[in-house]
């Protein structure tokens, strides 16, 4: 069986790509072929994530064992055909292909050609540029900087908000929870 596979990306709008690739064919196969197409170098952490219809993880097939201790069942690219975690048309994945600032393309299996097969996967359609394979660690949010002369309650204020403490509240809440316990501190 061919499955033929849509490729877009939230950063790039107009990049997409239409894979055609054969069912019993790995994931390393696909992972090939799509950064192939995108331009992008092998030699990054990347991995599939099979979601539901609403895009949450249900499964994820990386290049490399991670050698967690979970529970979770470990999918590896290479030992993994795509038939054995895909099967339905409209089946949603990620591809994440920038580990370190989790960016993914979005797939979808979009159709499914029972009785036919292909010894090659092959990228049918490539529209647009991708966007850049990785993000400069200086290119992402950036964080607000604290003056080095601070004072302990300037530091205190951009932590913890500028509310006024009030003592008074906190005595209350206190002889509420002691109270409660039937007690006090002093008691122990």
């Amino acid at each position: 069986m061919i499955y033929k596979f849509l490729i877009g990306s939230e950063e790039s709008g107009s990049f997409k790509l239409e894979i055609a690739i054969d069912s019993s064919d790995t994931f390393a196969r696909l992972r090939n072929t799509i950064l192939d197409a995108a331009g992008y170098d092998k030699n990054q952490m990347d991995s599939f994530v099979i979601c539901d219809e609403d895009w949450n993880k249900e499964k994820e097939v990386t290049y490399y064992d991670m050698d967690t201790d979970t529970d979770e069942d470990v999918w590896l690219m290479d030992d993994t055909p795509l038939d054995e975690l895909i099967d339905d048309e409209g089946q949603k994945l990620k591809f994440v292909f920038d580990y370190m600032s989790d960016r993914y393309f979005y797939m979808i299996l979009k159709e499914t050609v029972p009785g036919k097969s292909m010894s090659e996967p092959l990228c049918q359609r490539k529209e647009g540029k991708a966007p850049q394979e990785t993000i400069a660690v200086d290119a992402m949010a950036p964080v607000k900087p604290v003056k080095i002369d601070a004072t302990i309650e300037e530091l205190d204020e951009a932590f913890y908000g500028d509310d006024a403490f009030n003592e008074e509240e906190l005595a209350e809440l206190n002889d509420e929870f002691e109270k409660e316990q039937g007690g006090s501190d002093e008691d122990l």
